[in-house]
């Protein structure tokens, strides 16, 4: 479209028979006015999914591959650890499927994400901050153990990854088929993104670099040290690198088992740990400077692509995940300053004309 050509649109050319055959094929838009002006920048906008985060794919995934194998029954209850997105996404789905769902979530996340949850018919168990992602999870399985309901398992199951192998990482190669792609940059939460994407752009893109992040006061794999896991290879124990971050939804408290994939065959060719505060700071330009609305984890991953397109060569294309909306953080630093009320700036242009003033009391 040129600038002198008005828009219009044709319709999808489909009729959708559920809510959940919206997932995926989400856009890859280009970065204009913040990117370094020799590469060029896009971003994967994750929040373009029905119930806008990346985790819809991995919750339509587990879903219908346990239905496959019949170890999710009709009817039955579904439970499972999240920090938020991954448990929005199961309540769309059970939601849309008929499966009550139980989530467990440690208190410390963002209030809306927990009510959103409770919107879509979900329950929400908290457990104490103090046990962190480690504590929430083996709430799950004992809320599992003891009522026979079907347990996720977003940290372990091989339908994470796959998911992210089947469509993820097939829309970045038709979308950047013909064209470089000389970095992909993503963050980690379960590692299934960076697992199943990797895969298939060693096989198919070799050229691309995978740039993997984390944050820099939880570098679990930054530290080197090895996850303690159980049997069925589940988290032993909290990771002895973690500490509390802002990065809702990435780096848990312990390396789960489809990112172990990522580290053992070495599917990344560089981590780089990234702060809050720049994670916050890029998430707002976003906002303010291109109209991209995305979250802390989105800010943080940019944060990362720009300092891999500040040192790229002439001429580079990266792209960038940004896994959810900014909507999910309201409640958080993200939004720190963002009056409610009318600013003095505010006042005065409301002054500035005689009419429908407020009272200023």
């Amino acid at each position: 479209m040129t600038s002198h050509d008005s828009r219009t649109t044709e319709g999808r050319g489909r009729l959708y028979d559920s809510i959940v055959d919206t997932i995926g094929d989400t856009p890859c838009i280009r970065v204009n006015r913040i990117a370094p002006k020799h590469v060029r920048m896009y971003v994967k906008a994750e929040f373009f999914n029905p119930a806008a985060s990346v985790k819809d794919r991995l919750a339509i995934s587990i879903i219908e591959e346990a239905e496959r194998r019949g170890d999710l029954k009709p009817g039955q209850t579904v439970v499972e650890a999240t920090s938020g997105n991954t448990g929005i996404g199961l309540a769309m789905v059970c939601a849309a499927k008929g499966y009550p769902l139980v989530v467990t979530m440690a208190d410390s996340f963002s209030v809306e994400r927990r009510r959103l949850m409770r919107f879509l018919g979900a329950r929400v168990v908290l457990t104490p901050r103090a046990a962190k992602g480690y504590g929430m999870y083996q709430k799950a399985k004992e809320l599992a153990e003891a009522n026979g309901w079907f347990l996720a398992r977003q940290f372990e199951t091989a339908d994470n990854a796959n998911i992210h192998e089947h469509t993820t990482a097939r829309e970045l190669l038709a979308d950047f088929s013909g064209d470089r792609l000389d970095y992909w940059v993503t963050g980690y939460g379960t590692g299934g993104t960076i697992t199943g994407v990797a895969r298939v752009l060693r096989r198919d893109r070799p050229e691309t670099k995978i740039i993997l992040s984390e944050p820099s006061i939880a570098q679990l794999l930054g530290s080197g040290v090895p996850q303690e896991r159980g049997a069925d290879h589940s988290p032993a124990a909290s990771h002895p690198a973690f500490t509390p971050h802002p990065i809702q939804g990435w780096t848990p408290d312990f390396v789960p088992y489809v990112l172990q994939e990522s580290v053992d065959r070495h599917y990344y060719d560089e981590l780089i740990p990234v702060t809050g505060p720049d994670a916050i700071a890029w998430s707002r330009r976003l906002a303010v400077e291109e109209g991209i609305f995305t979250g802390i984890s989105g800010g943080a991953s940019f944060a990362v692509a720009v300092q891999v397109a500040e040192r790229a060569p002439q001429g580079s294309v990266i792209c960038c995940m940004l896994p959810d909306t900014g909507e999910r953080y309201l409640s958080t630093p993200l939004f720190e300053g963002v009056a409610t009320e009318m600013t003095p700036e505010e006042e005065a242009l409301s002054l500035s004309t005689p009419g429908y003033r407020m009272n200023a009391a």
